[in-house]
C-alpha cells in the first residue's frame, strides 16, 4: 500500500501518472551529435504539493541532453537563450561573429533549450577578454599559459540551474583541458556575480573592474587555472550527495568514468 498526498492508501501498482507528451519548443533541434544524454537530480517533493506526481513523494526525472552547436538550429537555440537571460537582467548581448575556433555547446530537454556556453581559444585575433584586459592576458601568456576563455554563459532559472551550470562547465573544461591542453582559463562577469563563480568554481580575480562596451555594462576578469579544477573534478565529480555539504559545484560534474566517455565523443568533433 502506498499513501497519496491526499491521504488516501493504494496498491502501488495502481499508481500510474498521467503526463501529457512534451511539446517541443521550436528552438530545440533534435539532430546532431548528443555528447551527453542524462536524467537531472530528482527532487522531493513536499507532502500535499499541487505537483501532479507527488503521490510519488519526488518529481519525475528530466532528460537532459548536451550537443555541440553545430548547425543553425543549434546556434539560433544558444542565441536565443542568450539574449532572453542577458536580456532578463538588463544587458546587452555581443552581436558580432564569434571567431571560427570558438565552439558551442547547447542543453535541452524535450521541450526547451536550458544552458548554452561557448569555448574560446588564443589562436588567430587572440581571446576577447584581451579587449579589455590586454595586459593580464599578455602577463598570462608571457608565462607560457595555454589560455581559453569561457562566454556566452546562459543557464535557464530553474531548480536544477547550479547542476546544469556544473554540467555545462564541465564539458566546456573537457574540450578545452583535454583535447586543447589549455592550462589557464578566463571569464568576464558582472561584478555582482564574481563572488559566486570564486566560491562555487575557485576563480580568482584577475583584474579589475571596466566597463565592457560589448555589452554596456561593467566587467571584472577572472582566472581559473585549469589545474585546480581537474582537481576539484577528480576529488569530488560524480558525488552528488555532497552538495549538501559544500557550496562548490565540482560534486555535480561528472565522474571520471563519465568524463572519459563524454571526452572520447567530443573527439569525434574536435
Amino acid at each position: 500500500m502506498q499513501a497519496t498526498g491526499l491521504g488516501l492508501a493504494v496498491p502501488a501498482k495502481a499508481i500510474k501518472p498521467i503526463v501529457a507528451p512534451p511539446r517541443r519548443h521550436p528552438f530545440v533541434p533534435a539532430d546532431g551529435l548528443v555528447l551527453v544524454e542524462t536524467e537531472l537530480s530528482r527532487r522531493r517533493v513536499i507532502p500535499g504539493s499541487p505537483v501532479p506526481l507527488a503521490i510519488f513523494g519526488e518529481e519525475s526525472a528530466q532528460r537532459l541532453r548536451i550537443r555541440l552547436a553545430d548547425t543553425d538550429g543549434h546556434r539560433s537555440a544558444a542565441s536565443y537563450l542568450v539574449r532572453k537571460m542577458y536580456g532578463w537582467r538588463g544587458y546587452q548581448t555581443d552581436a558580432s561573429p564569434q571567431p571560427n575556433a570558438n565552439v558551442t555547446f547547447v542543453a535541452s530537454d524535450e521541450v526547451k533549450t536550458l544552458g548554452t556556453i561557448t569555448v574560446g581559444f588564443d589562436s588567430g585575433d587572440g581571446v576577447s577578454a584581451r579587449v579589455l584586459y590586454p595586459e593580464y592576458v599578455d602577463h598570462l601568456r608571457e608565462k607560457d599559459a595555454r589560455l581559453c576563455e569561457f562566454t556566452r554563459l546562459a543557464v535557464d532559472r530553474n531548480e536544477h540551474s547550479k547542476e546544469l551550470l556544473a554540467m555545462m562547465f564541465h564539458v566546456a573544461y573537457m574540450y578545452a583541458r583535454r583535447l586543447h591542453g589549455c592550462t589557464d582559463l578566463l571569464v568576464e562577469v558582472n561584478p555582482r556575480h564574481a563572488a559566486f563563480y570564486r566560491r562555487v568554481l575557485g576563480f580568482q580575480q584577475a583584474g579589475p573592474e571596466r566597463i565592457c562596451e560589448r555589452v554596456q555594462a561593467p566587467a571584472i576578469l577572472l582566472w581559473l587555472p585549469l589545474e585546480h579544477a581537474e582537481r576539484q573534478i577528480a576529488r569530488y565529480g560524480g558525488n552528488k550527495e555532497m552538495t549538501r555539504l559544500t557550496r562548490s559545484l565540482y560534486p555535480w560534474c561528472f565522474s571520471p568514468a563519465e568524463e572519459a566517455g563524454i571526452t572520447r565523443r567530443l573527439v569525434t568533433i574536435n
